[in-house]
């Protein structure tokens, strides 16, 4: 139950830690999603929380959810205006050259009948920036931090496969599609005037294996 995985609360907006596997609006399949579970949401509310963004169903982490209707349009307003801060983490594989930068790739989306429709790099496209850095590395896998600068549909996906020439573990699309694909919405952080930052970060999930220590690690108090 998304219940039980609150990161963030007050009367204004929730942010939930959404599992991978759960998509997050209602999908020709039937499987539940987060839709499935906003009433469970309430803590007391008369209204339903909204969902003001959105995560690929295989992606785990930080989710927002306005409480009433004046917070969603200013938080989606906010996601517009590039204001929200996010973090992912993502494994990759093989591990790519260098540290660290900056992936600056404009991303198309193309569709066909037999393939379905993919996001494509193409001078075409929207304008996409993406800030990396390696956080560690084992048995040719990289963990690495994504900051996207800004919110295109599967940014990290491709500039991963795409920017690092590493595409993100699991990934069906843009990768192997070998086991899950392990990219998590690692922190959410958005300024509200007059009132404390919606400031929230969630765990990695167990799937990242050996690299979910390293989570723990960087939490530890100094």
């Amino acid at each position: 139950m998304l219940s039980d995985r609150v990161l963030f609360i007050d009367a204004e907006a929730l942010v939930v830690d959404k599992p991978a596997g759960l998509p997050v609006t209602e999908v020709r399949d039937g499987s539940l999603s987060v839709e499935n579970h906003l009433d469970s949401l309430r803590f007391g509310f008369q209204r339903r929380p909204a969902i003001v963004h959105r995560l690929d169903r295989d992606t785990s982490g930080c989710l927002l959810l306005a409480r009433n209707p004046k917070a969603l349009k200013r938080y989606s307003a906010a996601f517009e205006a590039g204001e929200v801060a996010k973090t992912y983490w993502a494994v990759v594989s093989p591990v790519p050259a260098g540290d660290g930068g900056t992936i600056d790739l404009p991303l198309h989306k193309v569709s066909t009948r037999e393939a379905g429709w993919r996001m494509i790099v193409d001078p075409r496209g929207k304008a996409s920036r993406t800030h990396w850095r390696k956080l560690a590395e084992a048995d040719g896998r990289a963990l690495i931090e994504f900051t996207p600068e800004t919110g295109r549909t599967h940014q990290i996906r491709v500039h991963a496969a795409s920017g690092l020439n590493a595409p993100i573990v699991g990934d069906p699309v843009y990768g192997k599609g070998d086991g899950p694909m392990l990219l998590h919405a690692r922190a959410l952080s958005l300024p509200r005037p007059n009132k404390a930052p919606i400031e929230a970060t969630a765990e990695p999930p167990a799937s990242f294996g050996r690299f979910a220590a390293h989570a723990r690690l960087a939490d530890a108090p100094a």
